[in-house]
């Protein structure tokens, strides 16, 4: 498709009207009813195959070229936070506590208008493009695994994604092949000692004392217990214990998170603490049981389709530009779509220093630099049609 990147500049405006408009309503994780609607209304209008409450709200577009060919997926998630949003400026969210604090309200605007461009130059389409606008991506167990069971990935070919990821800078795309986002999995320990007088604690089972202990030996596991080649975390979000300063604390709640990029480590960094809660337990005679519960795999890209980003985005934004991505801690449910269909997950730059963008993700003063928004929408609409176009040119 000829100028694909001005055809999708004069969508600009609307991606920036649309963005801000889910900015202003933001719902959180399996409460997207608004959202799913204002995405099917705009699809169904541009003459696009619409199935809606597809795994949970999710929203299925499909525009089918007039040529035959191959068919590829394109994502966007579509939910918000439980933030206070502190912004000061005109779009900021409506919400008491909730808002767009990842950019997925971004996500949304770029993918409706790859969807708007697409729909009115299917003549020349040779294939088909799946747009998928998924629920629940920011908490477990996600939207992807059940939109994936209601057949969006049927008969699909390749699938694609993008993130704005505001550490990195706007005008600069990033991704990586092989894995490039961890596993993101949860657990809870419920420690029980005997409470007692804070003046007597040779009577007691100190569930604090024993609570502090565990903590300090779960961090030997990554430093002596994985490869110090195996990039992975174990970290401690959550100590609950106790309720008077003269009492000592018969039960203690830790709750954390394990982050890793390799099955192996993954199950390694597991098997050691359950060792430790076993054998902290043992030490001071408390029982200690822990609550481990897998969350999102890694997200792994393919290789093929990772060298299809790097010459395509070089193509479009310039080597300089398009930089190979370090390896991310943070989750994401697209690991789902990739462990079933070849594909490619992507960064594009959406931090800004100059103009004040630099709060993080999941930050009440998070925000874009907008322009990223195109970036992303040129970026998915020329991966599309890259493999769309080999396909024809391979089978001619």
């Amino acid at each position: 498709m000829k100028d694909l990147s001005a055809k999708l500049g004069l969508l600009f405006p609307d991606m920036v009207t649309w963005r801000r408009h889910l900015h202003r309503h933001p719902e959180l994780s399996y409460e997207e009813r608004h959202t799913s609607v204002f995405v099917a209304e705009r699809l169904n209008e541009w003459g696009a195959t619409v199935r809606t409450n597809v795994g949970g709200y999710g929203v299925e577009g499909t525009i089918q070229g007039s040529l035959p060919g191959p068919v590829v997926a394109l994502r966007a998630d579509m939910d918000a936070l439980p933030i206070q949003d502190e912004k000061n400026c005109e779009y900021a969210s409506t919400v008491p506590g909730v808002m767009h604090a990842c950019g997925h309200d971004g996500h949304t605007a770029a993918l409706l208008a790859v969807a708007k461009l697409l729909a009115d130059h299917r003549e020349s389409l040779a294939g088909t493009v799946k747009l998928l606008f998924q629920p629940a991506e920011e908490l477990s167990p996600g939207g992807a695994a059940p939109m994936i069971a209601d057949g969006v990935l049927n008969g699909v070919d390749a699938v694609y994604g993008v993130h704005l990821w505001t550490p990195f800078p706007s005008g600069s795309v990033y991704s990586a092949p092989g894995p490039i986002m961890a596993a993101a999995d949860e657990f809870t320990i419920r420690i029980t000692g005997r409470g007692g007088h804070g003046g007597l604690p040779h009577e007691t089972v100190d569930s604090i004392v024993v609570g502090a202990h565990l903590v300090v030996n779960m961090q030997s596991i990554v430093s002596r217990s994985i490869d110090p080649t195996q990039p992975c975390v174990v970290s401690v979000g959550k100590f609950i214990a106790g309720n008077g300063f003269n009492v000592i604390a018969e039960t203690c709640y830790i709750n954390g998170t394990v982050r890793s990029f390799d099955v192996t480590v993954r199950d390694r960094i597991v098997e050691r603490l359950q060792q430790i809660c076993v054998q902290t337990g043992e030490m001071f005679g408390a029982d200690i049981q822990l609550d481990y519960k897998p969350g999102y795999p890694p997200v792994i890209n393919d290789e093929a389709e990772t060298e299809r980003f790097f010459r395509v985005a070089g193509s479009l934004f310039g080597a300089d530009k398009t930089r190979r991505s370090p390896l991310i801690m943070a989750g994401e449910d697209f690991a789902y779509y990739l462990n079933r269909v070849p594909g490619c997950f992507m960064f594009v730059g959406a931090g800004n220093k100059e103009a004040g963008i630099t709060a993080p993700h999941h930050h009440p003063k998070f925000d874009i630099d907008e322009s990223s928004m195109l970036q992303a929408a040129v970026l998915l609409a020329s991966m599309a049609l890259d493999y769309l176009d080999g396909y024809r040119k391979s089978s001619s």
